[in-house]
Order: C-alpha cells, then structure tokens, then sequence
C-alpha cells in the first residue's frame, strides 16, 4: 500500500482524504498531520471551558450555494444535508450583500469543523494533531518528513494543504524543486488577516437584540456580529448563549503583531460601543487568523500545484482557488484527479 501523508486537516485535506478513501480503500494508507489541537483549519468551531454544550463559530460563519456551484457540487451538498451536516439558513442575517437569485445558505448545527470532522471520520486516515510539519526530503522514491518534535517518517505521497506562506517557509528539498516561476507564482498570493472574539455565557443569559446576525458599516475594527446560538438553531435554557464577532481586513492587519490580549481588549471596547446593553461573558477566546481569506489567489494553477510527479509532492488548498466551502471542494477534486493518476 502507498503511504499518503496529507498535511492540513482542514476542509481541503479532509475531503482530499475522504475521495482517497471511497475509490482507492485497498491502496492507500492515509495519515493526516496538523499542527493544531483539533480539525477545521479556518472553520473553526470552540467550546467554551466551563460548558461543552456551549460553542461558537470563530472561522467561516455560513455556506453559501451559489446556483453555479449548488449544479456542479450538487453531489456534496447533497451528503451533508442528508447527513444534518448542512441545514439551510432561516434567519435572515442584517447588512448581507445582495445575493444571485437562487443562492442559499447553509448553517452547521453542530459547528463549521463538524463539516471537516464528518469528511475525515469517512476518510478513515490516521489524524494526528500537534503534528507541525518542518522539513520535507527526497529520499529516492520516497519523502522523508521532519516535524518540530518527534522522529522523521517517510512517505510515498505528499500533499500540502496548509496556507501558500507556511508551505514556502518549508525547510528540506522543496526550494530546489520550484522553478522560478512557480515560486513567485506562490510568493505572489496574498491574505487578509482578523481576528475573531468568542464570548461565551452561562445558561439563562439573555442576549436582547433584534437580529441573529448582522454586519456592521463604518466601523473601523468590527464588521460581523453573530448570536451564534440562533444563527444556527441551537437555542435552550440547558446551554448558554454565544456571541461571536469578526474584526475588519484593515483592523486585523494594523493590529497584526501585537498581544493578542490587548487585542482582545480594544475588541471588547469597540463592541460595547456597538452594543452597550450586552451582558458581561463568562468566557473570552479571542483567535487571530493571520491567513484569514484569500485576495489574490496563485495564477494559471487552478486547485493544485504539481510540485513533482515522482515522488509526487503536490499542494493545493484555497489559496489556488478561493476561500469559501466550493472553493476547497475544487482544489480537494484537483488534487484527487493528480493522486488518482499517479497511485
């Protein structure tokens, strides 16, 4: 069997290993290495530490289906409505930009990483969390990889689905194989950054407004706020309300570098001025998302690049298509057309 290390265990790598494991099951080993504590990646679900029951969004907030994609991924959506993954919206969220006709958004009733969780429960490939990939090596027909802690392993396949930067900060054999071209390619992709604040509230806390999500206008460091409770129908007096809010690109990227603490502090601020009524939290997560969305994705490469074909090393993730649910599905689908070929 060959050994497929796919690292990244977002929605990206997560599918990627989920269409492996469905046409491939006898001829692939898969693990899949991520440097954090759970799945997700950017759709990021939290709990709070005092109540399980308790949860908040911190990444992607709602899928929305274009009539284009809901044609073309129809097949996925399908699944994850069958499954309750998916649930359509209900509530309508305040200030969202004028849809096409026929768009429609999904909620995730148990969070936006359930998505991810459900594709790698499928995949059956051995996660490993903690696992922050440093080094990569050509070792014959083979890949020898290097993590921050722990002993090197080798690999028949490598597929890299994290952001374009931490792929090109990759020590080992990586610089050699990209030409020119290809790594201004990659250098040439940009990301916005912002932060994320998760409050969460003991269970009989009123949060009294008249929306379920809204976006804020001429606002300089919020732009989201979210009843995430209601937003995705999880309303009961056993478990306590959560609110998440959503910075602005140019707060997120003027506050970038500093203590996430004093971060946290100015957010709080700002949303009080925005929401002088709302009740004192119980729990606080604040989340900076550096590699928060793509605004110039790599060009002529679209869904993956083929770094080598023997042994294949290929990568791929939003950051060569756009960064929304469809946009992982096309590169997840590219990449599997280039594994399918080569295994």
């Amino acid at each position: 069997m060959s050994r497929v290390l796919i690292v990244g265990a977002g929605l990206t790598g997560g599918l990627c290993a989920c269409l492996l494991r469905r046409e491939m099951a006898h001829r692939v080993h898969i693990e899949v290495w991520d440097k954090a504590r759970g799945a997700g990646g950017r759709m990021s679900t939290s709990r709070s530490p005092s109540n399980l029951f308790c949860t908040v969004d911190l990444g992607a907030q709602y899928i929305t289906a274009t009539p284009y994609y809901s044609r073309i991924h129809k097949s996925f959506y399908q699944e994850l409505l069958m499954h309750g993954i998916f649930k359509p919206l209900e509530a309508t969220v305040e200030g969202m930009s004028p849809m096409e006709q026929g768009t429609i958004h999904y909620i995730t009733p148990s969070g936006t990483s359930s998505i991810v969780k459900y594709y790698l429960k499928e995949s059956g490939a051995e996660v490993l969390f903690g696992h922050q990939l440093t080094h990569v090596y050509r070792r014959g027909q083979c890949w020898e990889v290097h993590r921050k802690e722990g002993l090197p392993e080798q690999f028949d396949v490598v597929v890299l689905t994290m952001p374009i930067p931490q792929i090109l900060q990759l020590q080992g054999d990586i610089g050699s194989l990209l030409s020119e071209s290809e790594r201004q390619k990659l250098e040439d992709v940009s990301y916005s950054s912002r932060y994320a604040l998760g409050l969460f509230y003991k269970a009989g806390v009123q949060i009294s407004v008249p929306w379920v999500a809204k976006y804020v206008s001429n606002n300089p460091c919020i732009r989201y706020i979210a009843t995430d409770d209601k937003k995705r129908n999880l309303v009961s007096e056993e478990f306590g309300p959560s609110v998440v809010v959503h910075t602005t690109f140019s707060f997120g990227m003027e506050h970038l570098e500093e203590a996430t603490e004093k971060v946290q502090t100015i957010i709080l601020q700002e949303l009080h001025n925005v929401l002088p009524g709302l009740p004192e939290p119980e729990t606080i997560k604040c989340q900076k998302w550096r590699y928060s969305q793509v605004t110039r994705s790599v060009t002529d490469c679209p869904g993956q690049m083929t770094l080598l074909a023997k042994p294949l090393l290929v990568c791929g993730g939003d950051g060569f298509t756009h960064s929304n649910f469809d946009g992982c599905v096309e590169s997840a689908l590219k990449l599997f057309e280039v594994l399918k070929s080569s295994l």
